[in-house]
């Protein structure tokens, strides 16, 4: 497999894979997300969050009109361009950060980079919409393909593996080939095994003890782990606002893994974590 492309450039901001680790801002603009859900629902308070997670250190703001907890229900297209769009806007006409859209519908992901973002993040790993890669080919932006057995609705009975990291390599693999068959750049992958998504919580836990196997790809690597619920179920805390310090250890953990990219939702607490698994394990300069 061939090297992990070194450096990726999105609105004048360069991503130098393998020097430190990003972090991605969660913006949720949905009534039902697991942890956050309606709090920034109005356009307003998503600007405003958008504001706080730029300053709490985010490299990349991803916003998503799509609820993927499990068991949560589609909504309408019409819906999801509603609460994606203006907030897309209104981040873009206020800031300069790149902007993720968080959707596995391509002509969410067309008019979301119309309306100012930049690359697309698609937990379907481009598989729930047949037009997403040749769309985003067309775009000539960034995508990041995720792991994912079924939907929202279904994966949590979908758990049952043979072999784990290989068949979660495997899918992302002939995602990634049928991405570069559809005319987007290598460069433009980036790769996310999915924790929680179709994975048990100890699933979830083999994949971070694992993680730096995903390197065989070639390509960045995103890792969520922020609240979610294997964390809960690890220390006891059912309200996902309150896995603060889990996540902190979840993350600590993909960072000794080799994780490009952290999607979180407590910037200025992960960012102090970045920093010092950082200099521990990429040997970062401590200035």
């Amino acid at each position: 497999m061939a090297n992990t492309p070194a450096l990726l450039t999105i609105r004048e901001c360069s991503f130098r894979w393998g020097e430190r680790t990003y972090l991605m801002g969660v913006l949720n603009v949905t009534p039902d997300s697991f942890s956050d859900g309606g709090k920034f629902y109005t356009t307003t308070a998503a600007l405003a969050q958008a504001q706080r997670l730029v300053e709490g250190g985010a490299d990349i703001i991803d916003i998503g009109g799509q609820s993927t907890k499990p068991g949560a229900e589609q909504v309408s297209l019409e819906e999801e361009l509603n609460r994606v769009l203006p907030v897309v806007k209104a981040v873009r006409s206020a800031l300069s950060i790149p902007i993720s859209v968080d959707t596995t519908r391509a002509f969410v992901a067309q008019q979301a980079i119309a309306a100012g973002a930049d690359l697309v993040n698609d937990v379907s790993g481009g598989t729930f919409d047949a037009q997403m890669f040749p769309v985003v080919a067309q775009l000539n932006v960034p995508i990041v393909l995720m792991h994912l057995r079924g939907t929202p609705q279904t994966m949590q009975q979908l758990t049952e593996y043979q072999d784990l990291i290989r068949e979660i390599q495997q899918f992302l693999e002939t995602q990634v080939a049928a991405a570069i068959a559809a005319g987007i750049k290598r460069s433009h992958l980036l790769i996310d095994p999915g924790i929680g998504f179709a994975k048990t919580a100890e699933q979830s836990l083999a994949i971070l003890r694992q993680l730096s196997s995903f390197e065989s790809l070639g390509l960045p690597i995103l890792v969520g782990v922020s609240r979610k619920s294997f964390i809960g179920h690890l220390i006891n805390q059912p309200d996902p606002r309150e896995r603060i310090w889990g996540t902190a250890a979840a993350c600590c953990a993909a960072i000794a893994g080799s994780a490009d990219i952290l999607r979180v939702h407590d910037l200025s607490e992960m960012r102090d974590v970045c920093l010092v698994a950082d200099a521990i394990w990429r040997k970062t300069n401590l200035t």
